[in-house]
């Protein structure tokens, strides 16, 4: 089988930016007029009163700083509470779509290919924008792309699911060229009024370019990649289109993103520090013969809980790249913009891109520079 790479890749970063001190600043003043407005109920005991956030539990929960947005002011309001966006008409190219070229035109300037060279467009990601047509399609037609096109989700481990999917698709002879696109605009799912969650997510789009026998100097060979799932109901949003047909009215909060963020470290963390494990043990290699490790970036404690499984207590922090204090959890985006950002390997060198989360899905691709 002739050799695939990562032969380039892209970050496509929203321009409104949201420190933990305007978060919080907007949380807190949510919670004080929900507070009042319901002081009856709460004196009664019928409602417990909301307690504020901070700066400090934040950082200490996730270790995220900062998070990129694509809509502020309504975001930031605490009569409103979520981001908001204008409708465009169906002759007109979808946010998701437009983010996705953008990224997209950046990973393959990084390959130094054009959009003439690709022959399939993948867009894989948590949350699509909508059922059909596919935003690969969209993004195919946007750029000229001759081939096929397919939508595809898997959770948080969307982007690496997609990257696999990619390498199949060209080992088993269907295309040459591949680009494998992740538009996360996990704002839009996010429930801001929850203390447990309104600080986890930002928004952003990675694209990658895999290909067979690559010419670029940027170049990472695809050496093999290990996938697992597991079913669990601890990650979950029930959104969708059969919620207009049950006979059920749901609240906005029961369609937005939950999760038992204990249960899930609890649960997961050991699955992903094995099948990093049994991965490398299937190539013959030990843990320390893994020059970096672009891990799913959800939260610094979960990163961490691997990479001392992995490398022991003293491992050096850019071992495994931290893009959460800038960028917080940007859905299955968070491994790729790491690698994007963050890798340092020479000829050779190897690493592991790895993705976990909702499903349980996890994804460890091996990879080498070339």
């Amino acid at each position: 089988m002739q050799d695939i790479y990562i032969s380039g890749t892209g970050v496509w970063t929203p321009p409104h930016k949201i420190s933990n001190e305007e978060l919080v600043e907007s949380f807190n003043s949510y919670v004080e007029l929900y507070n009042v407005e319901h002081a009856n109920e709460i004196e009664s005991g019928t409602l417990i009163a909301l307690e504020p956030s901070s700066e400090e539990f934040i950082v200490k929960a996730s270790g995220i700083k900062n998070r990129y947005v694509i809509e502020k002011e309504s975001l930031l309001d605490p009569k409103f509470m979520k981001p908001q966006i204008k409708a465009r008409d169906d002759d007109s190219l979808s946010l998701c779509a437009e983010i996705s070229v953008i990224a997209a035109k950046q990973a393959l300037d990084n390959a130094e290919l054009s959009p003439a060279d690709i022959d399939a467009v993948i867009v894989s990601t948590a949350n699509l924008q909508r059922a059909y047509p596919a935003i690969a399609i969209e993004v195919q037609n946007e750029l000229g792309i001759e081939g096929y096109a397919y939508d595809m989700m898997v959770g948080c481990s969307s982007t690496t699911f997609g990257i696999s999917n990619a390498y199949s698709d060209i080992a088993s002879g269907k295309a040459s060229k591949v680009l494998v696109i992740n538009p996360e605009i996990t704002t839009a799912h996010n429930n801001l009024k929850n203390r447990d969650s309104h600080f986890i997510f930002g928004d952003v789009c990675t694209a990658a370019v895999i290909e067979k026998d690559s010419k670029s100097p940027n170049k990472f060979k695809i050496l093999n990649a290990k996938l697992k799932t597991h079913f669990s109901n601890n990650i979950r949003n029930n959104f969708g289109f059969m919620n207009a047909i049950e006979d059920k009215d749901y609240t906005e909060e029961e369609l937005l993103f939950v999760q038992n963020g204990r249960s899930v470290f609890k649960e997961v963390m050991p699955m992903v520090a094995s099948l990093i494990t049994d991965h490398l043990e299937e190539n013959s290699l030990l843990p320390d013969e893994v020059e970096q490790y672009w891990l799913h970036q959800a939260n610094i404690n979960m990163n961490t809980y691997v990479v001392k499984k992995l490398l022991g207590d003293d491992f050096p922090p850019e071992r495994a790249p931290n893009v959460l204090d800038e960028y917080a959890n940007t859905g299955s985006a968070g491994s790729l913009i790491s690698f994007h950002k963050y890798n340092h390997l020479t000829k050779g060198q190897k690493g592991i891109i790895c993705s976990f989360g909702a499903g349980y899905s996890i994804c460890s691709i091996l990879v080498e520079k070339a």
